[in-house]
């Protein structure tokens, strides 16, 4: 699974590696974070037709972690949908939509997973890991992405739509396996167009769920990121040793 991740670099700096061309007001105001966690907002990248134009263009978009699909009855539903699946996403009907059309990129500095402990350990408590690029470069997790709308809200309310993403997880591969048996999906910029292209239907994106993870580092830190409220860059700081896993 994917339940906490870092997400610190500049705007700037996001707007040069992804090739954004729009930044939303509420995605550029989002402060850095090391400790991102499940409902709160996220920024995303996805590409959008305008909707006087039709014109295409890659944007910088914030929206909540945790998918409410439209038809939910109410916005809770979201908090337990923060992961989606890659072997379901053509199957659930919470999904299927989204996989086919709302496809994003939810740029990160790296994510964390917890180990169970080895059985006989004089240690109950999980070992939490922060897993990130062996290279300073950003990752991009596969996400999905999906508007809701809220009944009882007036429809010239702009508060009526909540924008929502979900990170889609994977097996994890083979020298990660050992910390977690689920990874994100992170795909390498070579399959970031046909991801977020529109015109890519779900049978074409479906390829992309095989692509391999870029070369990763996991480095063992301290248990002060279990705590949501605990947030700043000494949370990645390594207490063990780092273990390439390519």
């Amino acid at each position: 699974m994917c339940g906490r991740y870092a997400s610190f670099r500049r705007v700037q700096a996001l707007e040069d590696a992804f090739r954004i061309a729009e930044v939303a007001q509420d995605a550029r105001l989002l402060p850095e974070s090391w400790n991102v966690a499940p409902t709160d907002p996220v920024r995303m990248v996805v590409e959008r037709a305008d909707r006087e134009t039709g014109e295409i263009s890659r944007q910088l978009q914030a929206a909540k972690w945790g998918l409410v699909p439209s038809w939910a009855k109410d916005p809770s539903v979201g908090n337990r949908m923060i992961n989606a699946r890659a072997e379901t996403l053509l199957d659930k009907g919470a999904y299927r939509k989204a996989f086919a059309q709302r496809r994003a990129l939810l740029p990160a500095d790296g994510y964390y997973e917890w180990q169970r402990p080895r059985p006989g350990a004089l240690t109950k408590a999980k070992q939490p890991f922060y897993i990130h690029p062996a290279e300073d470069e950003p990752l991009a997790l596969a996400g999905l992405y999906e508007f809701w709308r809220d009944p009882s809200k007036a429809a010239d309310d702009p508060a009526r739509w909540l924008v929502t993403t979900t990170v889609v997880t994977t097996d994890a591969s083979e020298p990660l396996a050992h910390i977690h048996d689920r990874q994100p999906l992170m795909l390498r910029p070579d399959a970031w167009d046909a991801w977020l292209d529109p015109a890519v239907g779900a049978e074409d994106a479906a390829d992309l769920l095989r692509a391999p993870a870029p070369e990763l580092v996991a480095t063992e830190v301290s248990t002060r990121v279990n705590k949501v409220g605990n947030n700043g860059p000494e949370l990645i700081e390594p207490e063990g040793p780092s273990t390439p896993a390519p």
